[in-house]
């Protein structure tokens, strides 16, 4: 498939309260048109970012999850966004894949972002989640984890076969306005440095701790050109990524056969 509609629902949160949130966003999907593959909704969509971890968690068969099954089936479209998930005693802001099968991919954040303690209630992931859809590869992110390149570059293995690991980068996000400079440039630098569509996803409004978002959800194609920006208001945008531009761009600039080789060790 040339194409993949993505929709990006930049919304308000409220804190701390999963049905109402749910509710809300009960809505907005209802209300999006056939024909998009997938919808991204922002970092913690259910309770906002929260450290309350043992009041909020849920397991992987938790109400929130069970919600995503659902949507994702009725609307015949894959759904991602993360949830705080308890796992045997370890916490995890958890981005869900949900597949309208009701199968699922996940992903846990690698870089917790210490300046909000986040490392102090949470555990990292060591794993990234690419996931395949209609023969695109797209690789999925949180938040803070924006801030480090090497986490998200493409893979050495695949250059070496003269290929790219993934099409379209995914980061969603409780992003403060306060630093939205750096979420606004490093979006459109992943995009560069990767050759890829990257999709950034964040919330608006104020949290329980009053800090205010201003959104800025974008959307930036290999180029680094701007194809979607949205800021300080709600918004729900679908927008349709073509394939053939993001092979046309490596072929025409193949930077990514000069790229260093590195390991992570995690």
């Amino acid at each position: 498939m040339s194409k993949l509609a993505f929709t990006l629902i930049q919304t308000d949160l409220y804190w701390e309260d999963k049905e109402a949130n749910l509710e809300v966003l009960d809505k907005k999907i209802d209300a999006i048109p056939a024909g998009t593959h997938i919808t991204v909704l922002p970092e913690m969509f259910s309770t906002g970012f929260s450290m309350q971890t043992k009041q909020l968690a849920e397991t992987m068969e938790g109400p929130t999850v069970q919600w995503m099954k659902k949507k994702a089936r009725d609307k015949k479209m894959i759904l991602a966004g993360s949830v705080i998930i308890d796992e045997e005693g370890k916490y995890y802001n958890r981005l869900i894949w949900m597949l309208p099968n009701e199968q699922y991919g996940y992903y846990d954040k690698r870089h917790l972002f210490a300046y909000a303690h986040e490392h102090e209630h949470f555990t990292p992931g060591s794993q990234r989640l690419i996931a395949s859809v209609n023969g695109w590869k797209i690789n999925m992110m949180v938040c803070y984890d924006l801030r480090f390149p090497v986490w998200s570059r493409q893979s050495p293995s695949f250059i070496a076969q003269e290929q790219l690991e993934y099409d379209v980068l995914i980061y969603i996000a409780n992003w403060p306005e306060k630093r939205n400079i750096a979420w606004k440039t490093l979006l459109q630098a992943r995009a560069i440095e990767n050759q890829c569509y990257v999709i950034g996803v964040n919330r608006v409004g104020k949290d329980g701790n009053d800090i205010y978002y201003s959104g800025d959800s974008m959307v930036i194609d290999p180029l680094g050109e701007i194809l979607y920006h949205k800021d300080h208001e709600e918004d729900v945008f679908t927008i349709p990524l073509d394939k053939e531009h993001v092979m046309n761009v490596r072929q025409r600039f193949p930077f990514w056969k000069d790229a260093d080789g590195f390991e992570i060790y995690t």
